[in-house]
């Protein structure tokens, strides 16, 4: 099976607002980094925040353009693409954004606002539209006399609901999930991902999830890849990364999430220093500044990632 996204190399930067000695500053917000994604799993992506975490979603949905490097959507290069060119594609490729109130317009109603997809990408008329945005009002676990209300007189775990209505509204192939569950309460967190998951089997959905959560991750996840200032560390199928992290960074990060049996002892990894600024990278290995393994070879040269077997890849020196 072709896979239905491909990222190749990319690389993006935004500009820092500062010269020094005449040069113009950047932020490397995504470094080089790879990976594919196959109709019907979950790729979920972790990490700290500012790691490129979100900016590698925007580039995957063409909100932003790579600076080199190419990526595939369904068989077509849509990093060179125009927006004109890209619209068809729009339907095929939806996003839940990480606030329910910020990508609601408080102004229009429930049924508006899920129905406005279809306004844009299908030639139904009016009643069509409705009958169906309430229709998936009630496949969300709403009822369509919810309709007619507004966006604020909804909790957050409800409005979020209301944003996947609005997702699934056009049948995308691809949802981008930004941060969908970080807002929201643990109890209801469980509940919007339970959601997700029955729609992925229902819709025969592709999910791109973004997150800083390895617990939520490990709920959703079919691959997770672990990213550390712009580039990739290491990805693997959920099962073998969570069983046998072999980058450094993804076994610090493991170690910090709680256990919820307090009869078991998990040693932690505690990180050393800061992140480098991702204005003045560091040479060589991004992370040999904190790494406990680090040698001379980590500040020379950038690691190349290396292929495990079983889909389990690892940009270390010391594999």
């Amino acid at each position: 099976m072709s896979p239905l996204v491909q990222v190749k190399n990319v690389t993006k930067t935004f500009s820092a607002g500062k010269k020094l000695l005449g040069k113009k500053s950047v932020v490397h917000a995504v470094n080089r980094i790879s990976f594919d994604m196959v109709q019907g799993e979950t790729f979920s992506i972790v990490g700290e925040s500012g790691c490129g975490k979100s900016t590698t979603a925007r580039l995957v949905n063409h909100l932003l353009t790579p600076d080199s490097g190419e990526i595939w959507f369904d068989g077509k290069q849509i990093s060179a693409m125009n927006e004109n060119q890209m619209r068809p594609l729009r339907a095929d490729m939806q996003m839940i954004f990480q606030d329910p109130n910020g990508s609601l317009n408080p102004r229009m109603r429930v049924e508006d606002l899920v129905a406005e997809p279809l306004l844009v990408h299908t030639g139904l008329s009016a009643d069509e539209r409705l009958r169906q945005a309430r229709e998936l009002l009630e496949i969300v676990g709403l009822s369509a006399k919810h309709a007619r209300r507004y966006p604020h007189e909804f909790s957050g775990g409800q409005r979020q609901r209301i944003g996947i209505a609005r997702a699934l509204t056009v049948r995308p192939k691809l949802i981008i999930a930004d941060e969908p569950v970080s807002s929201l309460d643990v109890s209801i967190q469980a509940q919007v991902l339970n959601l997700m998951q029955r729609l992925q089997a229902e819709f025969q959905l592709t999910y791109l999830f973004i997150s800083h959560d390895l617990s939520v991750v490990e709920m959703i996840s079919d691959r997770i890849a672990v990213m550390y200032l712009g580039c990739i560390a290491e990805i693997a199928p959920k099962a073998e990364l969570y069983r046998n992290p072999r980058h450094p960074y993804t076994q610090a990060l493991l170690s910090a999430v709680p256990v919820p049996d307090p009869a078991v002892k998990r040693e932690r990894v505690l990180l050393q220093g800061d992140i480098p600024s991702a204005v003045h990278l560091p040479e060589g290995c991004l992370f040999h500044a904190r790494c406990p393994l680090c040698t001379d070879i980590c500040r020379r040269q950038v690691p190349e990632p290396q292929d495990l077997g079983g889909g389990h890849v690892v940009a270390c020196h010391h594999i």
